[in-house]
This record gives C-alpha cells, sequence and structure tokens, in this order.
C-alpha cells in the first residue's frame, strides 16, 4: 500500500473528496476509413489525493499539466480509464448516469472564462435558475424568482439585473453570475477551474474575497485550479503542485512557499515576482531547460527528469511515489532528504 493511502485512512470522517490512482487517458487515432488507436494522451496518470470538508485545495502547475482534467474527472464529467474517487465515501467512478444525477446536486463548477460559459440567449435570471428547474428545487414561480434574487444579492449584483443578458455585463460581473449559478443547488462542494485568470487583476481580488466569503457562510469545499501562485497562496489551505499527469508535491500552504522540497515547484516559486526589487534581485532564480515533454509520449522513470538539474541515471528509470518527508509535506522525488524512508 502506498503511503498516500495511509494518510487517507487517517483522516476520517473529515475527508469530502478522496481521489486514489486517478488515471486519464484520451486515445490518439488514425486512418481515413477505418479509425484505429495510435497511442494515448496521459493528461492524467496515477493521482492521489484528498480533499478535507471546509477547506480549500489548491491544485497548480503548467497549462496542459492535467489541472482541468483531474477537476472533470472528480465531476464525472469525463469518465476516468482508471481509479477511484470517492465524495462522501460513495464511489463516483461505479456509479450509473441516474445515480450521478442524485449526487450532481452536491458538486459544482465555476468555469475559467465567464464570457463563453453564459448563454448569451439567455438572461442573467434565467442562467441563475436554470438548475433550480433541472433539480426541481423550485415549486412555483413565486419560490423561483425569490430564489433567483436572493443568489443574485448574495453574490453582490442588484435583483434588478436578472433580465439583462451577458453582454450587459463585464468580466467580473458575468463571474459572479457563474458564481451564483454555482451556488443554486446548494452544492458541498465546488470546483474553481482557473475562475479568476481571464479577469483584471482588481477583479481577481473581488472574486478571491467573494468565494472566501461563500466558503466561511456555506461551509463550502474547494478544488481551486490555477497557474498564478499568488493567487493560490491566498485562498488555499493546502496546495498540490502538477507536472505532466503527476502530482509531485502537496503541503500546507505557507510550507510549500516557505520549504518547497521538489525541483519543480522550487522552479516555480523562484519565477513568483516579489515587490521588494532588493529582496528580487538578491534571491535565486531557477530557470528550466527544454519544453514540457509529450503526454503522448512521456518519459520513462520520473517525468521532470528531462529538466531537472538534480536527475540522476535512477531518475529514468524510477517513478517517485508520493511519500509523507515531513508531517503533512508530501513529494515525488528520490533525491529529497528523507524520502527513501516510507
Amino acid at each position: 500500500m502506498k503511503a498516500v493511502e495511509r494518510t487517507q485512512n487517517t483522516q476520517g470522517d473529515n475527508v469530502l473528496i478522496e481521489v486514489k490512482h486517478l488515471k486519464m487517458y484520451f486515445p490518439v487515432t488514425s486512418g481515413l476509413l477505418v479509425q484505429r488507436t495510435v497511442g494515448y494522451i496521459k493528461a492524467v496518470d496515477d493521482v492521489s489525493f484528498f480533499v478535507r470538508r471546509g477547506e480549500t485545495l489548491g491544485l497548480v502547475g503548467e497549462s496542459g499539466c492535467g489541472k482541468t482534467t483531474t477537476g472533470r474527472c472528480i465531476l464525472q464529467l469525463y469518465r476516468p480509464t482508471a481509479g477511484t474517487i470517492l465524495f462522501d465515501d460513495k464511489d463516483l467512478c461505479s456509479m450509473t448516469g441516474r445515480e450521478l444525477r442524485g449526487i450532481r446536486r452536491q458538486m459544482q463548477l465555476i468555469f475559467q472564462d465567464p464570457y463563453s460559459s453564459l448563454n448569451p440567449r439567455m438572461t442573467a435570471g434565467n442562467i441563475i435558475g436554470e438548475p433550480l428547474i433541472v433539480h426541481g428545487l423550485s415549486r412555483d414561480r413565486r419560490e423561483y424568482r425569490e430564489r433567483v434574487a436572493e443568489l443574485l444579492s448574495i453574490v453582490g449584483l442588484n435583483t434588478s439585473m436578472a433580465d439583462r443578458f451577458p453582454h450587459e455585463f463585464s468580466g467580473g460581473q458575468r463571474q459572479r453570475i457563474g458564481v451564483a449559478r454555482a451556488l443554486a443547488v446548494n452544492p458541498q462542494f465546488i470546483v474553481c477551474d482557473e475562475p479568476v485568470s481571464a479577469l483584471d487583476v482588481s477583479i481577481q481580488a473581488q472574486i478571491i474575497n467573494l468565494l472566501e466569503e461563500l466558503q466561511e457562510k456555506f461551509d463550502l469545499t474547494y478544488l481551486f485550479i490555477a497557474h498564478d501562485l499568488s493567487v493560490v497562496r491566498h485562498i488555499s489551505d493546502r496546495v498540490a503542485v502538477m507536472y505532466l499527469g503527476h502530482i509531485v508535491e502537496i503541503a500546507e500552504r505557507n510550507e510549500i512557499y516557505a520549504n518547497p522540497l521538489h525541483p519543480y515547484t522550487k522552479a516555480l516559486l523562484s519565477a513568483v515576482p516579489i515587490p521588494d526589487p532588493i529582496i528580487d534581485a538578491q534571491r535565486e532564480r531557477i530557470l528550466l531547460t527544454g519544453e514540457v515533454p509529450s503526454p503522448l509520449n512521456p518519459p520513462r522513470g520520473c517525468v521532470f527528469h528531462p529538466r531537472c538539474w538534480m536527475a540522476t541515471a535512477e531518475c529514468q528509470e524510477v517513478i517517485p511515489e508520493l511519500r509523507e518527508v515531513q508531517t503533512g509535506h508530501w513529494v515525488a522525488c528520490l533525491h529529497v532528504p528523507g524520502y527513501g524512508s516510507p
């Protein structure tokens, strides 16, 4: 049994989401008349983690590393190739469509792009209220309108805006509509898929603060997907770093920023701007060589070894598993002190 599984089992009833050995491979086909599979894009390859009730787990990494795919697998928008996803001790991967329909009320998604995620032919009120109709949560028209008005007010929008169309809102207001739509069915868990990356910096802070307020008010649990490490540090309780379909490090927010152990995490943090120019000039910068390998043909052994300055011949053969090297600090690297003592 892997070390990460032992930790999952010690969390008891406090865990809401538990992901075990998740894999998501997309087939690549070739041929005009007869399609045949010539390979697989390994978007997510043996990922394990958990999310406690009421916490925010930040999932960070470069574009294309599998962050969004992981979130969509949890929501069962993609049916995983292999692995187990437990939501409140219920295995989502073994559920049928009808069984999933009943549990989808508890899991929602806030999309990255507030411009393309809203139907331009629907008013804001209808967009927010659609989940109420789908799940039969309003008994009559009056209750429906009252709930839509309440949701608009909760996310900081005027109730008179219910009859406006998406093009009449700013980017930040559109994202607030997306947040209200996610809240409509009173979920326990929300996947926030880079919800502020398409917004101006000044608006990003407003949306992040809104998400934190809603989490405290409604006891929500977040998987917060992002590539901006400063945003993740602000909102997350723990941070998981992902590279080419693998999670390479997980730790408490302050721990991972103060004491990064994996070489990839160190490289990411070295690129984060620091407001103080003196400190910024003195710190060590780590420039990675080469390009991110293709998930269609990932490297043998540790997927990071072609770009790692610490790599040895062993790294080319051995796939490092996620191990706890310090209390609450997990890393997948053969050359981290304490890694060889599971």
